[in-house]
């Protein structure tokens, strides 16, 4: 058996997965269905086994803070949390998968966009790529981590969405 990527070069698809975008506050006008496709588009591009579905969910500042304090431990609100579900291990005998859910404060990214990705919009897309690559697995936890993630993100992002300035990948705000 051949891992996605080789897969995928030889000419069989990747079962898709589908993606629903839920937008559950107000602070930001969305897009949801850009954001929908770009979601698909990166699940696609890493081969993920399915059929299956991811989930996009973008919350007010107050929901975010306190999703942040229960799972991380951290007082006041981030601007993506990732929620993995089903891995490849647990995939045996299942018919339908549950990538995982992926959530993200728009009041947040809008913050923090100026000075890390430069627009609102790309800030939201490096949001969900980098929500989608921590549902597959990846961590930024130590250095190594890091530069793998970092550099996948940007790997996907120019071929999703375009190039991104150098600060979106300096210490993340």
């Amino acid at each position: 058996m051949t891992d996605g990527p080789e897969r995928r070069r030889s000419g069989n698809p990747a079962p898709r997965i589908r993606v629903n975008v839920a937008d559950e506050q107000s602070a930001c006008p969305l897009d949801v269905e850009r954001w929908r496709s770009l979601a698909g588009a990166i699940l696609n591009a890493e081969a993920v086994d399915g059929p299956g579905e991811a989930s996009v969910i973008f919350v007010e500042r107050d929901a975010m803070t306190t999703l942040n304090k229960i799972h991380m431990g951290v007082d006041g609100p981030t601007d993506v949390l990732s929620f993995p579900i089903d891995s490849d291990e647990q995939l045996i005998g299942v018919e339908d998968r549950l990538v995982g859910d992926i959530v993200i404060c728009p009041e947040v990214a809008l913050e923090n966009a100026e000075d890390h990705a430069g627009s609102f919009d790309d800030e939201i897309a490096l949001l969900i790529t980098h929500g989608v690559l921590h549902l597959l697995g990846h961590d930024h936890a130590e250095r190594v981590e890091e530069e793998r993630m970092w550099k996948r993100e940007k790997e996907l992002l120019v071929e999703h969405w375009g190039d991104l300035p150098a600060t979106a990948w300096s210490e993340q705000p």
